[in-house]
């Protein structure tokens, strides 16, 4: 399985004989599940089924989904005539008329649109809000698609990174053990430039007690570890952006102490190759869900 990302974009259409209803849903980064829906006031009775469906769907992130109706061409002809407001609204142009002789008579689009001269069918049929769960439900299943696509292209960035911090520290590993004899020559070519003399049992114990300080192999173990443990939680089909941003942490913790410990001007340079590696996974598990 692969991980979703929080980030998504989704349309779907539902026609019926009198209505064509165009859902829009949009999901972007969030630390928990926040949903915003835009209903027509004559479908807002289907608000808590609606949020249901989105929360069904949809582990994180906020989303926003929007239901757009209009009536069909087919379904024009349903409109009907008020005749006592007809009669009405002509009976007050023939008054202001009279008064005034110069003014231009209402076109038929103006009477149309007088309030109350032309009626529709109410927008409350169920067959109109059983089409509005419908299209909910196809334009749910285009977000998890689009949502997957995205998700996919994360992980498969996060792996190539996790590759990454694997091979530095299979490349730093084998180094750590001439480390204590590398930190015994730089101590004895600073006694050398200095022209001291140091008792050779002095000197090993120095050694010893900055090679302890400056160890590093439990950082690289503990790296290792939660690499295997990120690629794990990658595997997993649930929400899993937390736990990873967790897992980011601990990794950043173990670089940030091997960058500290470590004196070697080569190894510190691969300790910032870590530190970038992991701030790049950091940025790419935001969009997680």
């Amino acid at each position: 399985m692969m991980p979703s990302s929080m980030t998504g974009f989704a349309s779907a259409e539902i026609a019926t004989d009198l209505y064509s209803l165009v859902w829009e849903a949009r999901s972007v980064n969030h630390r928990f599940l926040d949903v915003s829906l835009r209903l027509p006031e004559e479908l807002r009775k289907l608000e808590p089924r609606c949020k249901e469906q989105i929360s069904a769907a949809v582990r994180r992130g906020k989303v926003d989904c929007s239901l757009r109706v209009t009536r069909a061409a087919a379904g024009s002809m349903a409109v009907q005539l008020d005749a006592t407001a007809l009669e009405a609204l002509l009976e007050l142009q023939s008054t202001v008329r009279r008064r005034c002789p110069e003014a231009a008579p209402l076109t038929a689009g103006e009477i149309l649109r007088w309030p109350g001269v032309a009626e529709e069918p109410a927008l409350v049929p169920e067959d109109l809000e059983q089409a509005a769960l419908s299209g909910l439900d196809a334009v749910l299943a285009s977000l998890k698609e689009s949502r997957q696509r995205e998700g996919e292209r994360l992980a498969e960035g996060l792996q190539q990174r996790c590759a990454g911090i694997t091979a530095i520290v299979a490349d730093i590993t084998p180094q750590l053990a001439d480390m204590e004899q590398r930190y015994r020559n730089k101590l004895m070519e600073r006694m050398s430039r200095l022209d001291l003399e140091l008792n050779p049992e002095r000197l090993e114990q120095e050694v010893v007690l900055i090679a302890q300080r400056l160890d590093v192999a439990e950082e690289l173990d503990r790296l290792a570890s939660h690499v295997q443990e990120f690629e794990a939680t990658l595997r997993k089909d649930e929400a899993i952006g937390r736990r990873l941003d967790f897992v980011i942490q601990e990794l950043n913790r173990e670089a940030n102490t091997f960058a500290s410990k470590i004196q070697d001007e080569d190894l510190a340079r691969r300790g910032v190759d870590l530190k970038v590696l992991i701030e790049q996974m950091r940025e790419q598990v935001q969009n997680l869900e």
